[in-house]
């Protein structure tokens, strides 16, 4: 597999008509308001022109339309001004419904960097599954899942130690990888049985980054990017027995939601590429050496 992707084609349509209507309606309004100005004083004073058009008040209606002309152009520059971008807060249990979206395109591709991706590979998991008997337009799906590489001493993951410190625990990081490494190999145990049958081309990689889980991002066809942080503090206990871990949840994580539509164009592109640089340099974990990606 290559380390860089493609972007998607999917939605490219909509995104080049809505810029092109930015870019005619604000000429063509003031075409028409400058228009209405001209044909106004013209009127005003031009006896045949006004005749023609039974007006009594050209003067003020040529100048009201030029009064809007000018508050148009300002307003203009004032809403772009303080337009923010199209986000919204989610929670990370609402990533089945962005799954099922992205899932309504004939390419693919969702991106996954965090801690174990938990919260996403069961609606990936059921998802993958319907491709069986109902693909729908999909015909080619790519998922990259990024999550830290748990053979080295972490913070976080970590037990809490005296005054709270975390130490690291190499048997609780062990736990961590055999999580992901179930997800990895059901989730492409899935993906090649899928692509065997020819209906559908699936291709699923785990790859691991240094350094603990404090980012939670989720892309989906590149048109969306889902963005949180991890509540490092967070402690848990295997049972009532057992010493307390630093352990993030990532169902409590809320996301930001940054999509295409609207004006975060610039900021999905930005989240986009860094995680393709990350997936460019991060490797491929232990249990995947000697394989096929």
């Amino acid at each position: 597999m290559s380390g860089r992707s493609d972007g998607s084609a999917d939605g490219t349509g909509g995104s080049r008509l809505r810029r092109f209507q930015e870019r005619v309606e604000p000429a063509v309004t003031r075409v028409l308001l400058f228009g209405i100005f001209v044909t106004g004083l013209t009127a005003q004073f031009v006896k045949p022109v006004g005749d023609a058009l039974q007006g009594k008040a050209y003067l003020g209606g040529a100048l009201l339309s030029l009064v809007g002309y000018v508050l148009y152009d300002q307003l203009k520059e004032l809403t772009s001004s303080v337009r923010a971008p199209t986000r919204a807060l989610v929670n990370s249990s609402q990533l089945g419904s962005f799954v099922g979206q992205a899932f309504e395109a004939r390419r693919v591709e969702i991106s996954f960097l965090g801690y174990t991706g938990e919260t996403l590979y069961a609606s990936l998991y059921h998802r993958l599954e319907d491709l069986f008997d109902r693909p729908g337009p999909t015909r080619r799906v790519l998922i990259r899942m990024l999550v830290p590489d748990f053979g080295q001493p972490m913070t976080v993951p970590s037990k809490v130690g005296d005054r709270d410190m975390p130490v690291d625990d190499p048997d609780f990081r062990k736990r961590m990888e055999q999580r992901c490494r179930e997800y990895d190999g059901i989730l492409s145990d899935l993906a090649e049985r899928l692509t065997e049958a020819g209906r559908v081309r699936v291709e699923c990689e785990y790859r691991l980054y240094p350094g603990i889980p404090r980012d939670k991002i989720c892309i989906f066809n590149r048109q969306q990017v889902l963005h949180g942080l991890y509540d490092l503090s967070v402690r848990m206990r295997l049972n009532h027995l057992s010493d307390e871990y630093y352990d993030p949840k990532g169902y409590r994580t809320d996301l930001n939601v940054w999509s295409r539509e609207g004006a975060a164009e610039e900021a999905v592109a930005t989240w986009t590429k860094h995680f393709d640089d990350l997936w460019f340099l991060a490797k491929r974990p232990h249990w995947r050496q000697g394989t096929s990606a």
